[in-house]
């Protein structure tokens, strides 16, 4: 018999007696099976361990075994050094993230999270317990629903501009399909990323937004709009239903979950992508992000409920630049010229008319920061911005003319008059021969 002392645990004391009992022939084995829980077989292999190691036999023999599957020595103190000097910050996802794909050390989050307890340390991240919420289900293909919504935050650490994303998610798949970075939270911004959706996968059936103005106009209607059901829209609003997507409005963050999470774990793991890279500009923090994107996608992305897609193409007759654009409108002046942005712009004659005095035309604020004035359907002038002009929505500073359009004619300035003189006739003029006295010459 084996005599290595081995320590038993209230479960192995228990099955000691019942395999004894059997062993001493007070008891079957049948009837030890039922109480161990164990099968017949297993039963009887436990009672000729018993009788071949006694007690040994009942003991697992890699009880008090170093594990084969166990980390090296080595591995475990690499991990340890690449903790303390370069992911002191991680969270414990993102940093067995980082050891598989930078360093080639595949090992599961719950060993970083016990290597990181061994050393004193814990994971950055602190997390609380949920709020009891009904979960929404996911549409069930993708393109059904994007969310869409922007993120202050400083995402370069001190090392450049505040910045803010703008991202769009499929409520399908949590694939981001699309984002960038902006100086603030603009309706340009959203344009423009609506428009590289738009190009890149498809038109969404609808987006899924909060309640901010760039979303839904502050403007309250009118009693003769509520009448004919009409409600003032934004520019963003406007766009959307020139492109026929469905413009949902939520009433609470917890409503558009998945961007709002999104937003969470991308200020945990792309800021650190942006300081591994040394972005310092919103140019280079945008090729960052173009570069991290699909990665991000790889790893969080699921597959829909259905196949396909419910992505719809472009919109025949649609023209880019006349629809991804500010629109305004304006009323021209007795002189060919409208006011836009403190700037009086004139409008030159053309072969339809040659003047559009009190004629209201369009104006269309594109995305490359040109000015188009239209009239029913036709660009009457386009006007570049001057080099020096940042391009904002509802900022213009325009240059002289534009350069596709010639400079409208300056018109005729009629020369200046001479003060009229009174007219007094000769001394035999026939007035001055009339006598005032008989009415008779």
């Amino acid at each position: 018999m084996n005599d290595r002392c081995v320590t038993l645990t209230v479960k192995d004391q228990k099955r000691q007696m019942l395999i004894a009992e059997v062993d001493a022939g007070r008891l079957t084995a049948r009837e030890a099976a039922e109480m161990l829980g164990l099968s017949l077989r297993q039963t009887r292999r436990l009672v000729a361990a018993y009788r071949r190691n006694g007690i040994a036999g009942l003991i697992h023999g890699n009880r008090g075994r170093p594990s084969p599957k166990r980390l090296a020595p080595e591995v475990r103190a690499e991990i340890v050094r690449l903790i303390d000097s370069h992911y002191r910050d991680y969270n414990d996802c993102h940093l067995t993230d980082n050891l598989g794909e930078k360093h080639g050390i595949h090992v599961s989050r719950s060993t970083v999270r016990r290597l990181r307890q061994a050393e004193g340390k814990t994971s950055p991240r602190k997390r609380r317990s949920p709020r009891h919420r009904s979960r929404r289900r996911r549409y069930p293909q993708r393109g059904m629903l994007l969310q869409l919504d922007g993120s202050d935050h400083d995402w370069l650490e001190g090392r450049g501009p505040q910045l803010t994303l703008l991202a769009a998610i499929d409520d399908a798949t949590s694939e981001v399909v699309g984002g960038l970075f902006r100086e603030e939270e603009d309706t340009a911004g959203y344009f423009e990323l609506m428009l590289a959706i738009s190009r890149d996968h498809g038109l969404p059936q609808a987006v899924y937004a909060d309640r901010h103005t760039i979303f839904q106009s502050p403007v309250q209607a009118t009693l003769e709009q509520e009448i004919a059901g009409q409600v003032p829209r934004s520019q963003f609003g406007r766009l959307m239903d020139e492109l026929e997507i469905e413009l949902i409005q939520a009433r609470s963050p917890q409503a558009k979950g998945r961007i709002e999470r999104l937003f969470g774990t991308l200020q945990d793991r792309l800021v650190k992508e942006l300081r591994e890279a040394g972005a310092t500009t919103l140019a280079e923090a945008n090729q960052v992000l173009v570069d991290y994107l699909p990665r991000f996608n790889t790893r969080f992305s699921v597959s829909p409920r259905e196949p396909g897609s419910a992505y719809r193409p472009w919109p025949a007759g649609l023209v880019v630049e006349e629809t991804f654009c500010i629109k305004h409108q304006r009323k021209v002046k007795g002189d060919n010229t409208i006011s836009f942005s403190n700037h009086a712009l004139p409008i030159p004659p053309d072969r339809e008319r040659g003047s559009y005095r009190r004629a209201r035309v369009d104006v269309h604020q594109r995305l490359d920061g040109t000015l188009a004035i239209c009239y029913q359907g036709r660009t009457l002038v386009v006007y570049e911005p001057a080099l020096d002009a940042p391009i904002r929505v509802g900022k213009f500073a325009p240059a002289p003319f534009a350069q596709t359009d010639p400079p409208p004619k300056p018109a005729p300035t009629a020369s200046p008059k001479e003060p009229k003189v009174p007219y007094r006739p000769a001394a035999n003029h026939p007035w001055r021969r009339y006598s005032s006295t008989t009415g008779h010459k």
